[in-house]
C-alpha cells in the first residue's frame, strides 16, 4: 500500500484526533444509517467522528476527508499526533480554584483582668475592615468562617457611627463615651468609647503619590481576583484628580514596572494598561513591593500622601516569603515616608496573615474587597479616609478605677495590644486614622460587687466593696498620636464619668447599642466563650432594634449575615 502524502497524513490525524475527544458524545447517540449524507463531504474537525480518504477534488491535489463508519480508539491518538509531527493539545485553562488554605493569625482571646492587679490596658487604634468582608463572603457561601478570621474590632468598625466631629486638624480627634448594662451578662456593663477623625475637605487634601501594586501570579486567575481588581483600581482612579500620580508595578514570577508615574488626568493611559493584566505563573512578592517603594522614592513628595497599594491574595511563592522579613523591610521603608495598604483578594487560599502584618508595620489599613460593592464603599465612598491619614501612631491607654471596678476585658483588639510603657514611647509603631474615620472599642466591666469572672485569691486583701460614690470616675481615656508629618505624640484625655451611665441597654445610644449587637455577633462566630447565652436571634433584636438610619444598607445587610450564620455549614466542602 503506497505510503499517505504528508498533508493528507495530517489531516487525517487531525480529524481522528477531534473524533477521539468527541467520543462519549457519539456512543450515547449513533447516527442513523438511514439518514441522508451531509451535503457537503467536507467537515470541521470538532464535527468529524469516523473518518476515510475518498480521493481528490477535481482540479486539485489535495485530498478530501470525508465521515464514514470506521472508528478508532481514543487511545490511539497519541500515536496519530506524534506520527504527523503534532504538539500534544493545551490543556483547558481552567479558573484558578483552591479550598480551605486560607492563612489566619489566631491570637487567644482577651480574658477578665483584675483591676487592683492590672488596671491599665494599652493598644494601637485599628481602623482595618478585612475581616467584616471576608466573613460576609464565606457566610454569602453559606459556610461559616472560621473562628481566626474573625475579628471583633473589624467587624464593629466596618460601620461608620454618629460621632461628635473633631474641631480642628491639629487636635484631630473627638472622643465619645457610653456605659450601659451588657446584653449578654447581667450584672455587668459596656463601655463603649467611640473616636472620630477630623475629616479633611476635598479641596485641601494633600497632593497623592500612589503606586497600584497588582499581583498578575497564576493564583489571581479568578473572577473574584484580578478582574474584581481591575474594577477595584478603575474606581479608585475617579477619585484622583490631576494633582494626583500613579504608577503601576506588576509581579508573577518576577517584578516589572508597567506605568511609571502618571498624573491621574490621564486616565485612558492609565485604564488601559489595567485593562491589559492577565494572571499566570508563580509569586515573587517582596521583589514587587521591593520594585513599588523604589517607584514612588523616586516621585516622593514631602508634603503629600506617598502610598503604595497592594492588590492580591497574599500568595507570596517566590523570593522572600518570610512574615517577619517582609515586616522589617516595610518598617524600614515606612521611615522614608512612603506608606502601605492592602487589598485582599479570593478565598481558599488567602493569606491574611500576611496582609495583616504588612499594613500594620507599613502604616497602612487592610481591606478585602469579595464583591463590587465592597470596592465602591472602599474605594469610592470612604477613599479620603482610605488614602489620606489624618494622624499615625495612634494609641488608646485606658486606665480603670478599682474602687468603682473590679474586672475588665478588651473585647477584640487581640492583634493590636501594646506594653504599658509602650503608650509614652514615641518609637512604638501604632495604627494610623484616616480622613473622617471613626473607631469604636469596647470594654465588659464588671462593677465592685458585681459578678466576678475571678474569684479572689485566699492570701489577698479582700475586694473593696463600695460602690461608685457620687461623682466618681470608672476609669480614665487617653490617646496618644502623631500628626501625619510630625514624629513627637501629642495627647488627649477622657473620664469615664456618671454622666457616661445609662441604666438600661435600651437608653443607650443608638449607635452603642448596633456596635454591641455586632460585637455579640462577632464574638458568637469565635466560639461564644464571653457570651453567656447570647444566641443569633437576640443578636438579630438587638441590631434590627438599633439599625437607625442606614443609607447605605450597611446595617441591613449586617442583619441578612445573621441571618445566614444560623443554617450556615461549619465548613465548605472539599470539591472532588
Amino acid at each position: 500500500m503506497p505510503r499517505l502524502p504528508r498533508a493528507l497524513a495530517t489531516g487525517l490525524v487531525l480529524a481522528m484526533v477531534a473524533a477521539c475527544t468527541d467520543a462519549d458524545k457519539h456512543l450515547a447517540a449513533k447516527p442513523d444509517p438511514a439518514a441522508a449524507p451531509p451535503a457537503t463531504a467536507v467537515k470541521t474537525a470538532q464535527e468529524a467522528q469516523d473518518i476515510v480518504v475518498t480521493g481528490a477534488r477535481q482540479g486539485s491535489a489535495t485530498p478530501v476527508v470525508a465521515l464514514s463508519p470506521v472508528s478508532i480508539s481514543a487511545a490511539a491518538a497519541p500515536r496519530m499526533r506524534a506520527y504527523a509531527g503534532l504538539p500534544e493539545p493545551m490543556p483547558a485553562n481552567p479558573y484558578y480554584h483552591d479550598t480551605g488554605r486560607d492563612k489566619f493569625t489566631a491570637p487567644q482571646q482577651n480574658a477578665f483582668k483584675i483591676v487592683r492587679e492590672e488596671p491599665v490596658s494599652t493598644f494601637s487604634l485599628d481602623v482595618d475592615t478585612a475581616s467584616y468582608s471576608f466573613v460576609r463572603a464565606s457566610l454569602n457561601q453559606n459556610v461559616l468562617p472560621q473562628p481566626a478570621a474573625v475579628r471583633t474590632e473589624e467587624m464593629v468598625n466596618y460601620f461608620p457611627y454618629d460621632y461628635a466631629p473633631a474641631r480642628t486638624a491639629e487636635q484631630p480627634f473627638s472622643t465619645s463615651v457610653a456605659v450601659f448594662p451588657s446584653p449578654w451578662s447581667p450584672g455587668r456593663k459596656l463601655v463603649r468609647i467611640g473616636v472620630k477623625g477630623y475629616e479633611i475637605q476635598r479641596a485641601a487634601r494633600p497632593r497623592a503619590n500612589l503606586v497600584f501594586l497588582i499581583d498578575t501570579s497564576g493564583s489571581m486567575n479568578a473572577p473574584n481576583k484580578l478582574p474584581l481588581v481591575k474594577q477595584s483600581l478603575a474606581m479608585l482612579l475617579d477619585q484622583l484628580d490631576g494633582k494626583d500620580s500613579v504608577a503601576i508595578v506588576t509581579y508573577a514570577g518576577s517584578a516589572g514596572t508597567a506605568l511609571e508615574p502618571t498624573p491621574a488626568s490621564s486616565k485612558d493611559k492609565i485604564l488601559a494598561v489595567i485593562d491589559r493584566l492577565g494572571a499566570g505563573g508563580s509569586t515573587a512578592g517582596a521583589e514587587g513591593i521591593r520594585q513599588a517603594y523604589a517607584l514612588a522614592e523616586q516621585n516622593l513628595d514631602p508634603k503629600g500622601v506617598n502610598r503604595v497599594i497592594l492588590a492580591t491574595d497574599g500568595d507570596f511563592n517566590v523570593g522572600i516569603t518570610s512574615d517577619n522579613e517582609l515586616k522589617g523591610y516595610v518598617e524600614r521603608e515606612r521611615g522614608k515616608g512612603v506608606f502601605l495598604s492592602v487589598l485582599g483578594f479570593g478565598m481558599g487560599n488567602y493569606n491574611d496573615a500576611l496582609m495583616q502584618t504588612l499594613a500594620q508595620n507599613g502604616n497602612g489599613a487592610a481591606a478585602y474587597i469579595d464583591t463590587i460593592g465592597e470596592a465602591r464603599k472602599t474605594l469610592v465612598d470612604e477613599a479620603t479616609s482610605t488614602l489620606f491619614p489624618i494622624a499615625k501612631d495612634v494609641k488608646i491607654q485606658v486606665e480603670f478605677n478599682p474602687r468603682a471596678v473590679s474586672e475588665y476585658r478588651l473585647i477584640g483588639y487581640e492583634t493590636r495590644m501594646l506594653n504599658r510603657d509602650d503608650f509614652n514611647n514615641d518609637k512604638v509603631d501604632a495604627g494610623d486614622v484616616g480622613s473622617g474615620q471613626t473607631v469604636t472599642a469596647i470594654y465588659e466591666i464588671t462593677p465592685v460587687g458585681g459578678p466576678r469572672a475571678i474569684g479572689d485569691l485566699r492570701y489577698a486583701e479582700p475586694a473593696p466593696a463600695a460602690a461608685l460614690a457620687q461623682g466618681g470616675e470608672l476609669g480614665f481615656v487617653k490617646i496618644r498620636y502623631k500628626l501625619p508629618k510630625s514624629d513627637t505624640s501629642r495627647l488627649i484625655t477622657t473620664p469615664i464619668d456618671r454622666g457616661n451611665i445609662f441604666a438600661r441597654f435600651e437608653d443607650a445610644p443608638r449607635d452603642a447599642r448596633f456596635a454591641a449587637a455586632v460585637a455579640g455577633f462577632a464574638e458568637l462566630l469565635r466560639g461564644g466563650r464571653y457570651n453567656g447565652q447570647l444566641s443569633f436571634d437576640e443578636v438579630l433584636a438587638m441590631a434590627g432594634a438599633a439599625r437607625g438610619e442606614d443609607g447605605f444598607g450597611y446595617r441591613s445587610e449586617f442583619l441578612q449575615l445573621v441571618r445566614a450564620a444560623k443554617t450556615a455549614r461549619s465548613m465548605a466542602a472539599l470539591e472532588r
